[in-house]
């Protein structure tokens, strides 16, 4: 009885141990390089960097991952065209960027669509978020998480901004696409699309008045050099993306792309749970660096929401009635 327990065992313990050497030789040696927009120290940078670390231990050190921080391999759409090539192998960026792929991702460059960070992350970690990124693949891209740059605000060399009508005639940078050129328009504004990477020098030197993002750009980009008023009007929440070259990922074995997706994952609480924590100590930093800190009064505000009626109204139609119908069904479960 004693004999067949132990052959039992070493039976076992061969198998267990001939499923680990498989395992590890499905992963190969890999170095994949990760295009990031914005600067060493800032919360995506940061995530990256985490990313990095639990990809090479999951992976006993055989896939790396070579960071390229503050836009060194250009913009993010031409970023993402490397991607669907193949020639970079992974990006982090706002996820409203790839409407410019699968026009369901402008739902999220809607103006105040989520009001809290807890809303957004339901909504993108969940069945809906999901199904964004599976229409990726057919545009050679794998979505592998939700990340997150926050809340934006907006940033001008001109004058505070303490009511609706003080936006009017400013010139503002925006991301290059058509829902952030409308709604601009729509507060009277006149929208500048700029590729990331050439912001700063425009600002510097006056080609426009200013730009909107979340707090923690604001500050590791040093727009608090070139730009004297910040308005906390948290229009707009980015998701960011963490996204695969498919031409690589379908070069992958199931170890492998386990090892990226749940990574990616693990990373991504490790990254929204820095950039919340950041926050209000970035907000101090920048009123340090002379900044002038104004906030909307909420009847601002409530007007603010009204001229982007139009714009949300616009788009429903160009994103998808029922894209837009099926993410407002979630919103409201969520707020019951």
């Amino acid at each position: 009885m004693k004999h067949t327990f132990i052959k039992a065992l070493a039976v076992i313990v061969t198998f267990v141990a001939g499923s680990g050497l498989a395992a590890a030789q499905d992963i190969k040696e890999r170095t994949l390089k990760v295009g990031l927009q914005n600067p060493k120290g800032h919360p995506a940078v940061m995530g990256a960097e985490k990313l990095a670390e639990i990809v090479a231990a999951k992976s006993g050190g055989k896939i790396k991952l070579n960071l390229f921080p503050g836009g060194v391999l250009g913009g993010d759409a031409q970023t993402v065209s490397a991607v669907q090539g193949g020639t970079v192998e992974m990006t982090i960026l706002n996820s409203g960027i790839l409407a410019a792929q699968v026009k369901e991702f402008a739902v999220y460059d809607f103006p105040f669509l989520f009001t809290t960070a807890r809303e957004a992350d339901a909504i993108v970690d969940g069945p809906f978020g999901s199904s964004l990124h599976a229409k990726l693949a057919e545009k050679g891209i794998v979505g592998l998480a939700y990340w997150e740059l926050g809340f934006r605000n907006v940033t001008n060399s001109r004058r505070p901004i303490v009511k609706v009508e003080d936006l009017a005639g400013l010139k503002l940078r925006v991301i290059p696409n058509p829902i952030n050129i409308d709604w601009v328009k729509a507060l009277d504004a006149n929208p500048t699309p700029l590729a990331f990477p050439e912001l700063y020098a425009a600002l510097e030197q006056k080609a426009v008045d200013g730009q909107e993002n979340p707090i923690s750009v604001i500050l590791s980009n040093r727009f608090a050099e070139v730009q004297k008023h910040l308005a906390l009007t948290n229009h707009q929440y980015n998701p960011q993306s963490v996204i695969l070259s498919k031409k690589v990922w379908d070069t992958m074995s199931a170890a492998e792309k386990q090892i990226l997706q749940d990574a990616a994952l693990e990373a991504g609480k490790y990254q929204r749970a820095v950039s919340r924590e950041l926050a209000a100590s970035q907000l101090d930093q920048l009123k340090k660096a002379g900044m002038l800190v104004s906030e909307l009064a909420p009847a601002e505000q409530a007007k603010l929401r009204e001229k982007m009626k139009p714009v949300i109204d616009k788009y429903a139609a160009s994103v998808g009635e029922s894209t837009v119908k099926d993410l407002m069904g979630e919103l409201a479960k969520l707020r019951k």
